[in-house]
């Protein structure tokens, strides 16, 4: 035999005419036989078109005036068969018609649903809209937000709220677009929801704090979503309201926050005082068990000290740092030249060119002497460079201007060595080795200035050089980079300046050539 039941009720659905609905029968399970039909019919051949059934559900794609009416569903179980009533009501507004309602308190925040589970079963869904009485929602104050179930959170409620809202939920099927509502209806009550207060903060909370200095306690509780909620919130000092201590005082405020109310009292110490450290400063809200306990502690002033040692030993030692690099930069440079620059082969033969004018005057023999003695016993003999020396290093018969200028380009630097009465104006130059003093110092300038290759480094022997007898290019050279400075008494001196002066000339000098390589460097030691 077969038991049959009827659910008793008729459930009722307002939709709107041209959008997608789905009907489902509430008690099928997944492995159930269910039979849809409409009015009084037994079998699914009654269904009106536009109307059909999947997976248990009443597919209305879309809704039609037509399909206004009754529709029944039977589960067919073991020993009983279960049918559902619903009734269909259409409507030809956008936005359907409703009974339901749902109630709000004025100053809460919270939710209204979208109803539509079946509908985001599909996994369809393109887009949900809201509208409040069929028209896009205009809401002064904090903005509303939809989640991934379609309901619409309503920060902090108010009167101007109330309406009817309608979710739609546009969605796409089998390359269609349909679209589906479902309306409901918002009341904003004005009245007194009872919450019970809480404390906030603070917890256990251990201040640091200086003798003779000011200090805040605050206890922050929360009392409900109105002013009206009675509380009493109140710090006490051992056995003491904080009020009746004149050393303290107490204020109070109210915060509004996401639509809820606290309040903060705030006891405050003028100057504290050793008595008050290690102390309970209890905050209680009355007809609550759990009360906020603060303790004051002493600053410990030691880390303070170790960390301000710390800062200054550290910035003393980069200030150091600093100024050893900046005295000594160049003696730096060149130990770690000397130490593990390996120098990359360049083609070039010479480390250097020696230029310098050759002449019977005092001044200029000076210059000959430290170009042809003092430069090669230092840097050759001690320090491995490899220097190529006019009147030295040419072959006699060669073609001077050809010559020169394949020696200067096999030169890593160009070094000039100019003295007081030296001239070398193109204009001026008449014998045959100022001539070729000019030649070699135009051919290494203008590589110089264009490339940048050879390095020009100017050394001024036994006083100050008179430039304004001298080409441009030696002009511009000396206001870019300056020159070294040479004297003759630095040979016949022991004085400890003289000497000091001495040892920087050949230091900077050696800065401003290239680095010796290696193995030059050992076969000279």
């Amino acid at each position: 035999f077969v038991i049959f039941y009827h659910r008793g009720e008729i459930d009722t659905f307002h939709v709107s005419a041209g959008h997608f609905f789905l009907l489902n029968c509430y008690t099928a399970e997944a492995h159930d036989v269910v039979i849809w039909s409409r009015g009084e019919s037994k079998d699914n051949l009654s269904l009106p078109t536009g109307v059909e059934v999947r997976d248990r559900l009443l597919w209305f794609l879309p809704v039609q005036m037509s399909h206004n009416g009754s529709y029944t569903c039977q589960i067919s179980l073991l020993y009983n068969r279960e049918t559902g009533l619903f009734w269909v009501s259409v409507s030809s507004g956008e936005c359907p018609y409703t009974v339901e309602s749902i109630s709000i308190t004025k100053g809460v925040s919270d939710s209204l649903p979208c109803k539509q589970k079946e509908i985001f079963g599909l996994n369809s869904v393109v887009n949900v809209r809201w509208m409040k009485d069929c028209q896009l929602i205009q809401r002064q104050g904090k903005l509303i937000s939809v989640d991934m179930k379609g309901n619409m959170r309503l920060p902090q409620a108010s009167e101007e709220d109330n309406g009817k809202y309608t979710c739609l939920i546009d969605i796409n099927l089998d390359g269609r677009n349909y679209t589906a509502s479902r309306s409901i209806l918002l009341t904003v009550k004005d009245e007194k929801v009872f919450v019970e207060p809480q404390l906030v903060t603070p917890d256990q909370q251990v201040i640091t704090v200086e003798l003779g200095l000011r200090v805040e306690l605050q206890c922050l509780a929360f009392i409900g979503y109105s002013e009206d909620n009675e509380s009493s919130l109140h710090w006490t000092v051992g056995k003491d309201y904080a009020e009746d201590l004149e050393e303290i005082s107490v204020s109070r405020k109210t915060i509004h926050r996401e639509g809820k109310v606290y309040e903060l009292v705030i006891l405050s110490i003028a100057e504290v005082h050793r008595k008050f450290l290690n102390f309970e400063f209890q905050c209680h809200l009355e007809n609550t068990c759990p009360m906020f306990v603060s303790f004051l502690s002493p600053a410990d002033r030691s880390s303070f000290h170790m960390s301000w040692a710390v800062c200054l030993s550290a910035s003393l030692a980069v200030l150091a740092l600093a100024a050893c690099f900046f005295f000594f930069k160049v003696n730096l440079i060149l130990a770690y030249r000397d130490l593990l620059i390996l120098s990359v082969p360049d083609g070039k033969l010479y480390d250097a060119y020696v230029s310098f004018i050759h002449s019977n005057a005092m001044s200029s023999d000076e210059g000959a002497r430290f170009a042809m003695q003092i430069l090669p016993e230092k840097l050759e003999e001690q320090y491995g460079y490899s220097l190529f020396i006019r009147g030295r290093d040419d072959c006699p018969g060669e073609a001077i201007h050809d010559a020169t200028a394949a020696a200067m380009h096999q030169c890593r630097r160009l070094l000039i060595i100019l003295s007081p009465e030296g001239k070398m104006e193109e204009s001026t130059c008449i014998c045959d080795n100022q001539s070729q003093v000019w030649y070699e110092q135009k051919v290494g300038l203008h590589d110089a200035l264009t490339k940048n290759d050879p390095r020009v480094i100017l050394v001024e022997i036994d006083g100050p050089v008179d430039y304004s007898h001298l080409p441009e290019s030696l002009r511009y050279i000396k206001r870019k980079q300056g020159a070294l400075k040479w004297k003759k008494d630095f040979l016949a001196t022991h004085k400890f300046t003289e000497l000091y002066s001495k040892r920087n000339f050949w230091i900077n000098l050696r800065y401003h050539l290239p680095p010796v390589p290696t193995r030059r460097l050992q076969t000279i030691v």
